[in-house]
């Protein structure tokens, strides 16, 4: 039962800090116990990291969509619009990815 800082961020993500304090149970210098209590959380108000790469990656999607309908139009860029919309499709899996983590992570407190 050692103490250390926390992180928590506007979305509900969160991280460990620092060691903050030894607790009694354990009697080496230096040494943790292995089991994290919350010594102080601080708030950030920004989103964390990984709400900023969902959302750099949705905009890419969002733009890409856009090229497509735009191409569309325009016709005769089959091969393009085909290696966008694969694209489009690694992007949302890689969106899906970085989702599934930030989740698992809020539900692990």
């Amino acid at each position: 039962m050692c103490y250390f800082e926390q992180t928590r961020w506007s979305c509900g993500y969160w991280k460990w800090g620092n060691f903050r304090q030894q607790c009694n149970k354990e009697y080496r210098t230096g040494e943790t116990c292995g089991l994290k209590l919350v010594y102080d959380t601080s708030y950030q108000a920004s989103q964390c990291k990984i709400c900023d790469q969902i959302s750099k990656k949705d905009r890419r999607v969002r733009k890409l969509s856009d090229d497509i309908m735009r191409w569309q139009r325009e016709g005769n860029r089959r091969a393009t619009i085909e290696k966008t919309q694969r694209d489009i499709l690694e992007i949302q899996d890689q969106m899906h990815d970085l989702w599934k983590g930030h989740e698992e992570k809020i539900r692990s407190i």
